[in-house]
């Protein structure tokens, strides 16, 4: 196969959702997409089509698919701390919005 083959395959990942009506460390179901290419060293390189900023690497499928389920934990860790940061002086309401395609 050419370099630069895509793979589409759907990653089901648990991940932790922050609400004001969860504690933290419930868990979740995430119905995610993994953009796959295989590198020109072998590595797989993957991204999370819905979050870009997630990328990760891995030797196999299945470690890329640890990897990036790792980095896509760490994302959401920063964005809920940097958030509640901005938001620290205002006052402000949380509501739990629930979406569905």
């Amino acid at each position: 196969m050419p370099t630069g083959f895509f793979i589409f395959a759907q990653l089901f990942l648990i991940s932790y959702i922050y609400t004001s009506n969860l504690n933290q460390g419930d868990m979740k179901k995430m119905d995610l997409t993994m953009l796959v290419e295989k590198g020109e060293n072998g590595f797989y390189v993957g991204q999370i089509q819905e979050y870009p900023p997630v990328m990760s690497q891995g030797e196999t499928l299945d470690e890329l698919k640890e990897n990036l389920k790792d980095a896509l934990k760490l994302f959401l860790e920063v964005q809920k701390e940097q958030v509640e940061k901005d938001y620290s002086k205002r006052k402000i309401v949380k509501r739990r919005l629930i979406f569905s395609q």
